[in-house]
């Protein structure tokens, strides 16, 4: 399903388990911030066909963590350089801020783009991410939310809806 944030930003989520898909039209740029799970395959594509995307017009992808949920469908989108915990320093979008927020793991990473936060796993509508994996950091989990305290945002666009 759709759901429109801003004028440039839509919220993709889906029927079964994966991570909410953000699609972000910058400056004659697709970007998506994650990619869900590989069982929402065919429901992304549905929804990227009916804002008129096409896969190989997905320029940018911006991974929140390593997770399956998050990063499953990565390989649809031919022509996308994908940026994570690894490269990230390297996404050439300005205008979009970086934020390292380890805790749900220790790769994770939050994106500010004008008034709206894109968390991850990181922060939800009703808390906080899991803490308790094998690769999850709790006792950075506090550090990192004390950053996304101080941004100036109005907007949270969280990797999962409640």
């Amino acid at each position: 399903m759709i759901s429109k944030v801003k004028e440039n930003i839509f919220q993709l989520y889906f029927k079964q388990f994966g991570s909410c898909v953000y699609v972000l039209k910058i400056k004659a740029k697709n970007i998506l911030i994650d990619t869900s799970s590989s069982t929402n395959k065919s429901e992304l594509l549905n929804d990227l066909k009916e804002l008129n995307i096409k896969p190989k017009d997905i320029n940018i992808i911006l991974i929140t963590h390593r997770h399956w949920d998050h990063n499953g469908n990565i390989d649809l989108f031919p022509n996308a350089k994908v940026y994570d915990f690894k490269n990230i320093e390297k996404n050439p979008i300005k205008e979009i801020k970086i934020i390292k927020t380890p805790g749900h793991t220790d790769d994770s990473i939050c994106f500010l783009y004008e008034n709206v936060l894109f968390s991850g796993d990181t922060l939800f509508h009703k808390g906080i991410g899991r803490t308790d994996l094998p690769e999850s950091r709790p006792e950075k989990m506090q550090k990192s939310l004390e950053k996304l305290k101080k941004l100036d945002y109005k907007i949270l666009c969280p990797g999962h809806i409640d």
